[in-house]
C-alpha cells in the first residue's frame, strides 16, 4: 500500500509528539523507584484507568479480535473471555481494593504482606520475578508479531514485517525505558484519544457503507447471533469455504464447550488476582483503594464501545466487498490481515494516516506498559534486596533501563521465531497464565496455604505451562487448562500441608489490613475479637453478586456497538437496556458502597 503524503505527514507528526512528549516528562521520573515506576502514587484515578485501557487496546490483540468477528460475528464477543476480560470485574469490585491496602510495589513485594518474611517467603517471591519477567517476554513477542504484520501492508518501502517491527520498537522502547510510568501513563492518555477517535470514526464508516441486507448476502445464518449451543453451525460453504477450515483449525466446533471452559477458567483466573504485569503496576500507583476500585472499573467503561466499533466496522467491511476476494484466496488466506486489509481498501486518506497512528499508538501503549511493568520485579526484589541494599536511587533506575533493553531483546528474539499472532495469544493466556491459578487463588481465599506452598504450586504451574508446547503440541491451550490447573493445585496443597502454618502474627496483620473472605475462620475470630468494627469491611456474597451483574454489563458494552455497526436496532435496544439495568444495580451496591480508608 502506497501511502498518501499527508497519511505519512500524520503518521510521522504522531510518533515525533509522542517521543517528545515522553522525553519531556521523563524528568520527572529519574528520582527514585517509587518516581520511576509508580509515579509517587500522585497520578489522578482516571488517567491511570485510560492508561490501563490504552495499554489493553493493542494492535495485535485488535488484529485477532477482527479476525474473529468476520468468521464467528456476534458470538466473538465471548472469545475475550480466554484472556479474560471480565478479570476487571473482580478488580473493580474487590480484588483492586484488597491489592492496593498492602501499600507495595510489587506483586513479590506484596507477598510479605501474607506470608511475611523467612526463608519461603524469599521463594516466594524469587518464582513472582520469574513469572513476571518471563510473562513480560511473551508480552514483548506478541506485539512484535502483530506490529510487524502491520506495518508491512501499510509503508510503502519494500521491508520485511520484521524489521519494520525492529524499527518501531526502537522508537517505543527509547521513551519508554527513559520516562518510567510518567511519560508512560501521559502518552497513553494521549494515545488513547486519537485511537478512540479513529476508532469510532471507522464504525461511522462501515454504517454508512454497509447495509444489513448486504451483511446477511455475505454471512451464514447464525452469524448475527449472540447466544449459541454445543455446536457453533456457522457453515460458510458457497460464501468463504476456507473459513470453515478455520474454524477447524482454532477449535471452536464444539463452540458452548468452549466457553464453558473460557468461564470455567476465567473465574478462577479472576479471582487468583491480577498477574504481575502492567495492570497489577496501575493498581498500586492509585491514590487509596477507593481510587483502584474506580480505576478498575473506568477500563470496561471507556475501552469496549470504541474498540468493538472499530472491530465490527472493519469485520463487515471486509466481509460485504472484500469476501469474493478472500475466497478466491482459498487456504492461503491469512485471517490475521483482515485489519490492514480494509483499511487499506475504505478507509479515506487522513483518516487513514490517524487511524495508523492510532494503531500504532495502540502498540506502543501495550509495550510500553509491560517494559514498564517487568523490570521492576527484579531491580527490587532482586537486585536492591540482595546486591545493592545500600545504592542510591538513581542507581536502581539505571539498572531498570539495563532490564528493559534485555528483556526487549529477549522478546524480540521470541517473536523471531514465532509465526503468528494467534500462536503467542493462546501460549500466553492458555497456557502460562493457566499455571498461575491455582496458588494466587489460594493465597488470597485459605488462611492455611503457607510461602512454600505458593512456591511449589506457582514452580508446578509455570513448569507444566512452558513445557505444555512441547509435550501437548496438537492440544489447544485451553483444553489444557485443567490438567495445568491440577498440578498446580497438587503443588500448592503438597507444600502447604507437609510445611508449617504462618504465624498467627503474620496472619492476624494480613487479614485486619486486607480484610479478604473466604476460609479465613480461625483467623478472623482472633481479629474480628480484637477489632470487631472491621466486619463492616468483609461482604463476601455481596462481592460475588456485584461480580455476576459486573459480567453481564460488561458483555453487554462489547456488543452494543456490534448491534450497531451491522444495524440490528432490536437487539441495540435490548443491549441498552441490560447496559442501564446493570449499571444502576452497580452504582446502587458498588459504586455507592465504596469507602475512603
Amino acid at each position: 500500500m502506497n501511502l498518501s503524503s499527508i497519511d505519512l505527514v500524520v503518521i510521522a507528526g504522531y510518533l515525533l509528539g509522542t517521543l517528545a512528549l515522553g522525553l519531556y516528562i521523563s524528568r520527572l521520573a529519574g528520582k527514585d523507584m517509587g518516581a520511576y515506576f509508580l509515579a509517587g502514587k500522585k497520578i489522578p484515578w482516571w488517567a491511570l484507568g485510560v492508561s490501563n485501557a490504552s495499554g489493553m487496546f493493542d494492535i495485535a490483540g485488535t488484529m485477532w479480535l477482527v479476525s474473529m468477528c468476520f468468521v464467528y460475528g456476534l458470538k466473538s464477543a465471548w472469545l475475550p473471555w480466554v484472556w479474560p476480560i471480565f478479570n476487571q470485574i473482580f478488580l473493580m469490585v474487590y480484588l483492586s481494593i484488597w491489592l492496593r491496602r498492602s501499600n507495595v510495589m510489587t506483586g513479590a513485594e506484596w507477598l510479605q504482606t501474607r506470608f511475611g518474611s523467612g526463608r519461603g517467603a524469599e521463594l516466594c517471591q524469587l518464582v513472582v520475578v520469574i513469572f513476571a519477567l518471563v510473562s513480560a517476554v511473551g508480552f514483548i513477542a506478541y506485539a512484535f508479531k502483530g506490529i510487524g504484520k502491520f506495518a508491512a501492508i501499510f509503508f510503502p518501502w519494500e521491508i520485511s514485517p520484521d524489521l519494520y517491527a525492529l524499527m518501531i520498537f526502537t522508537v517505543t522502547t527509547l521513551y519508554v525505558i527513559k520516562g518510567g510510568m510518567y511519560s508512560v501513563v501521559f502518552t497513553e492518555v494521549l494515545q488513547f484519544v486519537i485511537m478512540t477517535v479513529a476508532a469510532l470514526a471507522v464504525g461511522v464508516i462501515a454504517i454508512n457503507l454497509v447495509t444489513p441486507e448486504q451483511i446477511t448476502q455475505a454471512t451464514p445464518a447464525g452469524w448475527d447471533q449472540l447466544f449459541f449451543g454445543w455446536q457453533l453451525e456457522l457453515n460458510w460453504d458457497g460464501l468463504i469455504d476456507s473459513v470453515n477450515s478455520k474454524i477447524q483449525q482454532d477449535g471452536f466446533e464444539l463452540f458452548g464447550l468452549m466457553v464453558m471452559m473460557m468461564l470455567f477458567k476465567g473465574v478462577l483466573f479472576s479471582m487468583a488476582g491480577p498477574v504481575p504485569n502492567y495492570d497489577m503496576q496501575r493498581i498500586l500507583a492509585t491514590r487509596s483503594p477507593k481510587e483502584a476500585a474506580k480505576m478498575s472499573g473506568l477500563v470496561s467503561l471507556v475501552m469496549f464501545f470504541p474498540r468493538y466499533m472499530m472491530v465490527a466496522g472493519l469485520s463487515v467491511l471486509a466481509l460485504v466487498y472484500m469476501g469474493p476476494e478472500i475466497h478466491a484466496q482459498g487456504e492461503g488466506f491469512d485471517f490475521e490481515q483482515i485489519l490492514p486489509y480494509a483499511i487499506n481498501n475504505f478507509v479515506p486518506v487522513g483518516l487513514t494516516g490517524l487511524l495508523i497512528a492510532g494503531l500504532l499508538a495502540a502498540f506502543m501503549s501495550t509495550l510500553a506498559a509491560s517494559l514498564n511493568a517487568a523490570p521492576v520485579y527484579f531491580v527490587n526484589d532482586i537486585y536492591k534486596k540482595y546486591f545493592r541494599p545500600d545504592a542510591d536511587k538513581r542507581t536502581y533506575v539505571r539498572v531498570s533501563y539495563l532490564v528493559s533493553l534485555l528483556l526487549v531483546l529477549i522478546g524480540v528474539g521470541l517473536g523471531l521465531m514465532l509465526s503468528t499472532i494467534n500462536e503467542i495469544m493462546q501460549w500466553i493466556f492458555g497456557a502460562l497464565f493457566g499455571g498461575y491459578a491455582a496458588a494466587n487463588l489460594l493465597k488470597w481465599h485459605w488462611w492455611r496455604f503457607n510461602a512454600y506452598g505458593y512456591f511449589w504450586g506457582m514452580m508446578a504451574g509455570l513448569i507444566s505451562s512452558l513445557i505444555l508446547p512441547l509435550l501437548l503440541p496438537g492440544v489447544h491451550p485451553l483444553f489444557a487448562f485443567p490438567l495445568l490447573l491440577l498440578l498446580s493445585l497438587f503443588g500448592s496443597v503438597a507444600g502447604t500441608l507437609m510445611t508449617a502454618p504462618e504465624s498467627d502474627q503474620v496472619l492476624c496483620r494480613f487479614y485486619a489490613q486486607v480484610r479478604p473472605w473466604g476460609f479465613w475462620g480461625p483467623v478472623r475470630q482472633k481479629v474480628l475479637a480484637e477489632s470487631p468494627e472491621l466486619a463492616e469491611d468483609i461482604h463476601g456474597a455481596r462481592d460475588l453478586v456485584n461480580v455476576a451483574v459486573g459480567i453481564i454489563w460488561q458483555l453487554s458494552l462489547v456488543i452494543m456497538p456490534i448491534y450497531l455497526v451491522i444495524q440490528q436496532w432490536y437487539g441495540l435496544l435490548s443491549a441498552f437496556v441490560v447496559t442501564a439495568l446493570t449499571s444502576w444495580i452497580l452504582k446502587k451496591n458498588w459504586f455507592d458502597k465504596l469507602k475512603e480508608e
